[in-house]
């Protein structure tokens, strides 16, 4: 049978994807073209591209297709523009929160920074904004970036059903950990919570918007990240839940209210255990300690110093998971110790 590249199958939207699963498998749908929604009488429609009659179903010529143009790499976009020895050091990866794209450059290429920008930008129509990252200074973990192509780097960022709002040049976003901030977002319905270290709301906003908790504390000492913080608080409408406190930890944290803390900070963290222990309630609760550690050390320092710094309130410690979150720098880890502290 000839394939035909003209016809599409109009599909109630609630049937669509099974049909479309089926399809696929058959090699009847055009993957070329774009699957697109129409409305009809108020009820919504898929229509779906294919290459043939389908039984059962009724197919209309396709007179507005779209076309799905195949995706260049960043290396074919800018291969024709420099050298052999400059494309082996092109970028193989970036980051992409809401519409700022962020990527490091090796220095050596630090002349074909804003050709990079350019392409990159090609590469995401949706985005206004390319920016190079050059690291993280301070203790508060600043970000070090330039605008290196288009304009913008405050944006809004969407993430496992929560909205961050913030600007990429001025507060830390990471999303290498995002599956431990879906982890955290259901671990704490009907609880207390006391989010040390709150930031922009990493583990805060995702714990109200899906966890039901009853109360978040959420404590963050850059005003930077606190006012971003507040915002997003009312972005995602969950103001009757988090109470956001601009302060340090040291001082900052309450006492003996909180079912579970959490101590997502990776500095140097191991300097307030004994705040986040007392946090918890005087009958006991869950912590979640975050820690940059050595590869020979892990899990063994923060083990130790978890458990230190329990025995020092005379309080028992059960450590009930350890997990590693990513790679911080070569040959450390950035990982987390659930305890269990009574």
């Amino acid at each position: 049978m000839k394939i035909q590249h003209d016809l599409i199958i109009c599909v109630p939207i609630e049937e669509a994807e099974v049909l479309r699963t089926w399809l696929l498998k058959s090699k009847v749908l055009d993957i070329g073209r774009k699957v697109r929604k129409t409305t009809e009488n108020g009820k919504q429609y898929l229509l779906l591209p294919v290459t043939e009659e389908v039984p059962g179903y009724t197919c209309f010529s396709d007179l507005m297709p779209e076309i799905y143009t195949p995706q260049k790499s960043l290396k074919e976009l800018i291969a024709n523009e420099i050298s052999v020895q400059e494309l082996a050091r092109i970028p193989a990866g970036w980051q992409v929160i809401g519409t700022v794209i962020i990527v490091t450059i090796p220095e050596d290429l630090d002349h074909r920074k804003m050709l990079i920008g350019e392409k990159l930008l090609q590469m995401y129509p949706r985005c206004s904004c390319v920016v190079r990252d050059k690291g993280i200074q301070g203790a508060l973990r600043l970000p070090a970036r330039e605008i290196i192509a288009g304009h913008g780097t405050e944006t809004i960022h969407k993430e496992n059903g929560c909205l961050f709002k913030l600007d990429v040049t001025k507060v830390m976003f990471s999303k290498g950990n995002l599956a431990e901030k879906k982890l955290m977002s259901v671990v704490a319905p009907d609880e207390i919570v006391v989010d040390m270290f709150a930031g922009i709301g990493y583990f805060s906003i995702p714990i109200a918007v899906h966890s039901s908790p009853k109360k978040i504390i959420s404590i963050e000492l850059n005003p930077v990240s606190f006012g971003y913080l507040q915002e997003n608080i009312c972005l995602n409408h969950v103001e009757s839940l988090v109470e956001p406190i601009l302060g340090d930890c040291a001082i900052a944290t309450p006492e003996g209210v909180a079912d579970r803390v959490i101590m997502g900070y990776v500095g140097k963290t191991h300097n307030y255990l004994s705040k986040g222990i007392k946090a918890l309630k005087p009958e006991g609760g869950i912590l979640h300690y975050h820690e940059t550690t050595p590869e020979r050390l892990v899990f063994e320092r923060p083990l130790n110093r978890i458990q230190k710094a329990a025995l020092q309130l005379e309080k028992k410690v059960e450590i009930i998971q350890t997990r590693r979150i990513k790679k911080y720098s070569p040959g450390v880890w950035h990982v987390v110790v659930d305890a269990k502290v009574t």
